[in-house]
């Protein structure tokens, strides 16, 4: 479920790095259940540089609108919820061969991995938490 943004966290997130950004992706990706892509009428964004392929990913939709931009109007968020992305998603860009870009902002690229690691660390997220509780 979207949790509400404020604009005081908001301002906080975009100022952290990228590996900062990952951590906070992750650790609401767990909290919240749903990782957020961009999709259009032909299906989920991907992106294309160097010959690689990448679908980036952000953990609440106001990201995902604000790296979007005019420069993807036509894109909505999508949730995908964990569930979905560990059955399906993961091994779907693995064969693929497409990677993630995990929470890049208009002027900063996110950290770049594997469905798999992503995956790992998001298994490895929710262990800690539930440690917690």
């Amino acid at each position: 479920m979207t949790y509400t943004l404020t604009a005081e966290e908001s301002a906080t997130v975009l100022k952290q790095d990228a590996e900062q950004r990952y951590h906070h992706f992750l650790t609401q990706a767990v909290t919240h259940g749903e990782i957020w892509v961009l999709k259009d009428d032909d299906g989920c964004l991907s992106l294309e540089d160097a010959g690689e392929t990448f679908i980036p990913v952000w953990p609440h939709p106001d990201y995902a609108l604000l790296w979007a931009g005019n420069n993807f109007e036509e894109c909505e968020p999508y949730a995908v919820t964990l569930k979905d992305w560990h059955e399906r998603w993961v091994s779907g860009m693995s064969d693929d061969d497409v990677l993630v870009a995990v929470f890049p902002l208009s002027d900063a690229d996110g950290v770049v991995e594997t469905p798999e690691t992503v995956a790992e660390d998001l298994l490895q997220k929710q262990s800690k938490l539930n440690r917690r509780k």
